[in-house]
């Protein structure tokens, strides 16, 4: 017998190298005890040598199996070894589901956020050959985004020598279906050439003709998919059947298809023709605001377009005021470009910050599967000895780790889903694309991707390690390198959620003092009703001051209604009416020379409206009951406009021209108050000075718009109902749009709500994922030291000086990934500094509470762990080894 075991070290001395004969020689020996021992407690000699063998290591298969470890890919040993991994998960159910769980919710928070980004950052736009559109135009202080006007756009559709095609849409504005449902709809204009430059085909019917975008053309119409879908069912049958919007019946000839966007991204229900008369816009000065778009020619890029574009752009300029010319601009930029400017920084803070939270949970699942593999050190060096070869172990670690990440991938598909969801339903209306994100075939596919790189990376780090001699020797190991990279890992996901917690408590508070600022007017129990006249109904402003002023006395003795006002818009955002300041002359004073000044808002309203918002008069007096009947005309400015245009002195009795570059017949306006300063650029964007203008009892002064502001003392459940029954009684066939003020100011919120939200979700994913990480690590280097621990303690060791043993290396590597990451975050941060609100991007006390928090939670998550180890009995601790 001792011969036989002589001859078969050598032998595999020989086949495998000294390593593994060790391992043999250690293996024999001890298998051959145990056997021996078996035997004697009445197992036949077959099974007492495998229950030997899977004492050791808990190795199931038998010896032969074992030695099938020769290169080349078969079936049946990948379902051998499938089978394997799943019975080895099946023993140990609480790591299957750690790691699933885990990546699930890595990878399906990566792909949630994928499948909104995607179509802002990687995916083409729904036009043909979208790279060839551009958006063109003029940049001035009275636009920030680029436009053109009627009286220059002819001239350079026809001489402009760089595009294919060019052309315009003249905006998006509010109509009315007026038929037995009414509804509020959007209706663009747009030129007859607008599809065929986009590249856009219809699903049904066709597209405007040149003699249709003229004006006393028989009205005509397309409609968005959305609406003949929902409104008409689907039903091809729509074509060349009238519909009535704002009194009209305009013929439906067309359906545009599902994925068609306005280039400028506004929602839209109807598209028309512009209509305009060409000839009397080549003479208008400045004529009808437009915005122009265009197909590039081959081989011609954007820059080139605009170098071009330079002597239309000049010869334009020469049509513009004195004070505009130094401040216009050309642009000529991409269709892309013009549409994701805005959003495309919060689109890769987004995508950098869950890349952040998918590799925290990727650093976890590493560390997990090394924690397994040096508890399951034993086991490999059986194998080894038995005849398994390096390369064997490594494709069964990569089978079991490609399981677990395949399982995470499909659990990380069906979380995305769910998590794109709650993204849709929580977010506020106007962030492009998130509506129509989707978790498609590309998104699946990038998934699997990712699941099969990170099932290759996760069973790479642990298979590459060769089983020790010393594994056969007994239980418990000392520390090697594997838990020195699991400690790296750990300080790793520290860092990265440092960063991830800087981010989102910069928006907090960035969103906590947007939230804080005084808006200049009172919110809370006031309700404001949104209505808009159809054009056929009220053909006329005199039909449409009486409808208005009907309503108003219906309303005025209302049930709570302590003010009534009305007004064409209102504060802190949304439309408003904008002007130069340099237009605006003062009575007796020159005309400014150079510059534009900037802008002005200004608003129509009637004389409660600053008592109906709580607005202030701190000089003079707002507008009179008496005044709505007089010929004259009267201003009350803002406390900012007033300060600007007369320092010093009190504007009152001042008499002011509003358009003091154009013909002398404008009528003079006299100031009768100045009102305090009221929010009016939406509540991050810096305001403008304002004024407003009397709406009186003149046609002149009303228009198909305005906005109805009730101050009440009852709830708005309570009047809103009222309301619409009053609205209703007069005319049935106009929409009406009811809320209250709070609820305008919170819409505008909505979008930075959501932001903050959402960074502040990846944050605390991160967090709890690099908590579970460092106390899994505690967990498994005292684990490892419970035998070094036993003998501290029996030579005398004190619980105190346990606790320090293991919290000092706790400490370590806590204070290791903090300082990682905030420098990086110090850095990252600057990233975020357009998004934030009156905070700065390095804002002390932001990342003082971001350390103190993370240091506090991480010290929590080794307490526990620390703890147990000062529990430890040396006695047991010794008599286990």
């Amino acid at each position: 017998m001792e011969l036989f075991r002589a001859w078969r070290v050598r032998l595999r001395r020989l086949l495998f190298g000294r390593e593994n004969a060790e391992l043999d020689e250690e293996l024999v020996f001890h298998l051959d005890r145990q056997t021996e021992e078996n035997i004697a407690a009445g197992m036949t000699p077959q099974e007492a040598r495998r229950q030997a063998m899977i004492a050791f290591g808990g190795v199931e298969r038998s010896k032969d199996e074992c030695r099938e470890s020769r290169p080349g890919f078969r079936m049946e040993r990948l379902l051998q070894d499938l089978r394997y991994a799943l019975r080895g998960f099946r023993r140990n159910p609480t790591f299957t589901v750690t790691v699933v769980l885990t990546l699930m919710l890595g990878i399906g928070t990566t792909a949630a956020v994928f499948s909104v980004v995607d179509p802002i950052l990687f995916r083409s736009l729904p036009y043909g050959h979208a790279d060839q559109l551009v958006s063109v135009g003029l940049v001035a202080p009275v636009e920030p985004q680029e436009f053109m006007l009627g009286g220059s756009y002819y001239e350079w559709r026809d001489n402009q020598r760089p595009f294919e095609a060019f052309t315009s849409e003249i905006g998006v504005n509010p109509c009315d279906l007026t038929e037995e449902r009414p509804a509020r709809l959007s209706c663009a204009r747009v030129e007859a050439n607008f599809l065929p430059t986009l590249g856009v085909s219809l699903v049904l019917g066709r597209n405007f003709t040149a003699e249709e975008d003229r004006p006393h053309a028989p009205k005509v119409a397309l409609i968005s998919y959305q609406l003949w879908k929902n409104r008409f069912g689907g039903d091809a049958s729509i074509l060349e059947k009238l519909v009535n919007i704002d009194g009209q019946s305009i013929r439906v000839i067309g359906v545009l298809p599902q994925s068609f966007e306005m280039p400028r991204l506004q929602d839209f229900d109807v598209m028309m023709p512009e209509g305009l008369d060409e000839a009397a816009q080549r003479k208008a000065d400045p004529g009808q605001p437009m915005w122009a778009f265009a197909r590039l020619k081959a081989g011609v890029t954007s820059e080139q377009a605009k170098q071009e574009l330079k002597p239309l752009f000049d010869y334009s300029l020469r049509l513009a005021p004195a004070p505009f010319r130094k401040e216009v601009h050309l642009q000529v930029r991409s269709l892309r470009d013009r549409q994701m400017h805005d959003v495309q920084l919060v689109a890769w803070v987004l995508f950098g910050l869950v890349m952040a939270v998918l590799l925290i949970a990727c650093a976890n699942v590493t560390s997990l599967l090394m924690a397994r593999g040096v508890g399951r050190e034993r086991e490999l060096a059986v194998r080894s000895a038995l005849g398994a070869s390096r390369g064997r172990l490594v494709y069964q670690a990569l089978t079991e780790s490609l399981v677990l990440s395949l399982a995470g991938a499909v659990a990380g598909c069906v979380f995305a889903k769910l998590l794109l969801k709650l993204f849709i339903v929580a977010a506020p209306e106007g962030i492009p694309f998130l509506s129509k994100a989707q978790i498609d075939v590309r998104i699946i596919l990038f998934t699997i991707s990712f699941a099969l790189c990170c099932g290759i990376l996760f069973g790479l780090v642990p298979a590459l390690r060769r089983p020790r001699a010393q594994a056969l020797a007994g239980r418990m190991m000392s520390i090697s390198a594997p838990a020195f990279l699991r400690q790296w890992l750990v300080g790793v996901q520290i860092a990265a959620s440092m960063i991830l917690l800087v981010g989102g408590a910069l928006l907090f508070r960035s969103f906590l003092k947007l939230q804080d600022q005084q808006l200049g007017m009172r919110v809370e129990n006031v309700v404001t009703v949104n209505l808009s006249l159809g054009e056929k109904a009220y053909p006329t402003a005199e039909r449409r001051m009486e409808f208005f002023q009907h309503l108003q006395r219906e309303l005025r003795y209302g049930p709570g209604v302590t003010a009534l006002a009305m007004s064409d818009s209102l504060p802190p955002a949304g439309y408003h009416h904008d002007q130069i300041y340099a237009s605006i002359a003062v009575d007796g004073r020159p005309k400014p020379t150079s510059g534009t000044g900037g802008l002005v808002t200004w608003r129509w309203v009637t004389p409660e409206y600053f008592r109906a918002l709580d607005i202030p008069i701190v000089q003079g007096e707002g507008f009179t009951e008496g005044e709505l009947t007089s010929a004259d005309h009267f201003l009350v400015l803002s406390k900012k406009l007033a300060a600007r245009m007369f320092p010093g002195e009190s504007p009152i009795g001042h008499r002011l021209r509003l358009a003091g570059w154009m013909p002398e017949n404008n009528p003079w306006y006299t100031v009768v108050g100045v009102a305090a300063d009221v929010k009016n650029g939406g509540l991050a964007d810096g305001d403008e000075p304002e004024y407003y203008r009397l709406r009186r009892n003149m046609p002149e002064d009303w228009d198909r718009g305005s906005n109805v502001v009730l101050k009440t003392t009852l709830p708005s459940d309570v009047v809103e109902p009222w309301v619409r029954t009053r609205v209703i009684a007069i005319d049935p066939t106009v929409p009406v749009n009811i809320e209250t003020l709070s609820e305008r100011v919170s819409k505008i919120a909505a979008r930075n709500r959501f932001e903050t939200l959402l960074v502040g979700f990846f944050a605390m994913t991160g967090l709890v994922l690099a908590v579970i990480g460092l106390y899994g690590l505690i967990a498994f280097l005292v684990a490892q030291r419970t035998q070094e621990i036993g003998v501290r303690m029996a030579l005398g060791a004190t619980k105190g000086n346990i606790l320090r043993l293991v919290m000092g290396k706790s400490l370590r590597l806590i204070a290791a990934g903090t300082v990682v990451g905030l420098v990086v975050a110090l850095v990252a941060s600057r990233v975020l500094s357009s998004l934030l609100f009156h905070i700065g991007p390095h804002d002390p006390v932001t990342f003082g509470g971001v350390t103190l928090l993370l240091v506090l939670v991480a010290l929590m998550a080794t307490l526990i762990p620390a703890r147990s180890a000062t529990q430890v009995n040396p006695t047991e601790a010794l008599r286990s080894e």
